[in-house]
């Protein structure tokens, strides 16, 4: 089967409502960059090379927004310098260029596709551990040591709602956020029927509890689409950080493993996570 090409996917599954960029926020830029470079660098051959990854931004920009790079787009990103001047396509662009960077040279290596797709998850994951150690003391998430009682709850979902304000102003999600433990879908022709006080019954007694996160333009959703159709692999850089928050609750959570960000609106991308006790 041949794997599709860039080009094929953009043609495919356009995003116009993205050709107008927004502002992006330098805290939320800076350790962004330094989650993405600290785990890239790790990848490659020392010392590590810009150039392939601006190559790879110049062709998405063309490809996608019909623009040209800014000169030392890639540099700045990664020097972390002059970031108050980035602005969502860009961001879409550096972020498909240095996951892509990183998934092809993990590829390089790996031959089995199940090492190689577990591999590309943890690359994924260990940038959202990165940038989350980053963000917790500095945004004041208070966690409970565990999921008991109601008041652990609540202080889970502050710190969820903090999370989420953060990035809706430093303009990841361009217009909201939205975590929510009432669930009503229907998944893989199964009905999923949860009220938010069913949570932590369900958590405890059944192992198993759900939640919906929903996302208002992620200023990735382009790229992310792009990955996922032709590596196999997104970046999925909030689930991925909100990832590691739960697992500071002494939880596994995550989107189900068939989620294709392809099929929703791109003011509201839903996700169904599944939640369990670690």
């Amino acid at each position: 089967m041949t794997t599709p090409t860039l080009a094929s996917v953009v043609a495919a599954h356009p995003y116009p409502d993205y050709q107008a960029w927004w502002p992006m926020g330098a805290p939320f830029l800076d350790w962004m960059s330094q989650a993405i470079l600290a785990e890239w660098r790790a990848l490659q051959d020392d010392p590590p090379h810009l150039a392939p990854v601006q190559a790879l931004v110049d062709e998405y920009l063309a490809l996608v927004y019909r623009r040209e790079a800014r000169s030392n787009l890639v540099r700045d990103f990664a020097e972390r310098i002059r970031l108050e001047g980035i602005r969502s396509g860009e961001f879409d662009a550096l972020s498909y260029a240095f996951y892509r960077s990183a998934y092809e040279k993990l590829a390089s290596r790996l031959a089995d596709p199940e090492q190689l797709a577990l591999a590309r998850r943890g690359f994924a994951v260990a940038v959202g551990q990165r940038f989350y150690r980053l963000l917790e003391e500095r945004l004041a998430l208070d966690l409970p040591p565990g999921l008991e009682t109601e008041a652990d709850f609540r202080q889970l979902q502050a710190a969820l709602d903090r999370l989420g304000a953060f990035l809706v102003e430093q303009g990841y999600l361009r217009d909201h956020f939205a975590f929510r433990f009432q669930v009503e879908v229907t998944h893989q022709g199964r009905a999923i029927r949860q009220q938010e006080a069913e949570f932590l019954p369900r958590l405890r007694k059944e192992g198993l509890a759900y939640a919906l996160y929903e996302m208002g333009y992620p200023a990735i959703l382009p790229s992310a689409v792009y990955l996922y159709h032709t590596l196999g692999e997104a970046q999925h850089h909030s689930s991925r950080t909100m990832e590691e928050l739960f697992d500071r609750v002494g939880c596994q959570a995550r989107e189900t493993d068939d989620f294709d960000p392809t099929g929703f609106p791109s003011d509201r991308v839903v996700e169904l996570w599944e939640i369990r006790p670690r």
